[in-house]
């Protein structure tokens, strides 16, 4: 039990900034330790217990937490305080039907790719899938849960569309969190990599049809065994 808190109490330590103490670098790091689960949702974010750590002073940590807070990561309540934000299973739902929406239209324009240009990124996505099963053998949700988004977010960046790219960072996000605050995220993980080669080949070799469709039962799929999760855990509030 010491060990498993002295471990819990490390991944919450943030390090002190040697290089010119921006709000950017700040948020950068506030904001890994919100996606990994370091801060749990509903949890205050104190400015001055954060600028200690950091050894800085509370300007660029406010100007931070600001920053995430725009992001939709963290919530700002007058006169309470910046907390962590709670997902509830309309917003879960909402992620992904963006998402759905998002990874469609990226699918649809790689798709359309110039065989060499296409093949590029089919052998990026390939890639990543290939590392998916030892992660998952390892039992580290929350790798799994970085690799997994991963896959995604190559599949939007190979759009080259910067603003489908900027849009997807955010639900991206989003999504990281509902994974990693539900410690049985995947119901079913043995099917993980095999669910992610298939879209893999149908984007190399199958029909644009067959792609939607099983973009949109991934994300379909992912709200059912996310929420479930939540009703299960807490009566539906991550």
């Amino acid at each position: 039990m010491a060990r498993t808190a002295a471990r819990a109490a490390q991944r919450r330590t943030l390090s002190p900034i040697d290089a010119p103490q921006t709000a950017v670098l700040i948020a950068n790091q506030l904001r890994e330790k919100v996606l990994d689960g370091s801060f749990g949702p509903g949890e205050q974010l104190s400015e001055a217990s954060l600028a200690g750590q950091l050894e800085v002073s509370r300007g660029p940590v406010r100007e931070a937490l600001q920053r995430l807070s725009q992001e939709g990561l963290l919530v700002s309540h007058r006169n309470r305080g910046v907390f962590v934000v709670e997902l509830s299973a309309d917003d879960v739902a909402e992620i992904y039907a963006a998402r759905d929406a998002v990874e469609t239209a990226a699918a649809q324009t790689v798709f359309g790719f110039p065989k060499t240009r296409k093949r590029a990124a089919v052998a990026t996505l390939s890639k990543i899938v290939d590392g998916m099963p030892a992660l998952i053998a390892s039992g580290d949700w929350a790798r799994v849960a970085k690799q997994d988004l991963a896959f995604h977010q190559a599949l939007v960046d190979a759009t080259g569309n910067s603003r489908l790219v900027r849009i997807y960072s955010t639900l991206a996000a989003e999504s990281r969190m509902c994974m990693v605050h539900l410690a049985n995220a995947y119901n079913r993980p043995h099917v993980l990599a095999d669910e992610h080669r298939h879209l893999v080949d149908l984007l190399d070799s199958g029909a644009l049809p067959e792609l939607e469709a099983a973009i949109h039962e991934h994300m379909d799929t992912a709200v059912r065994d996310l929420t479930a999760l939540m009703q299960q855990r807490d009566g539906g509030v991550l």
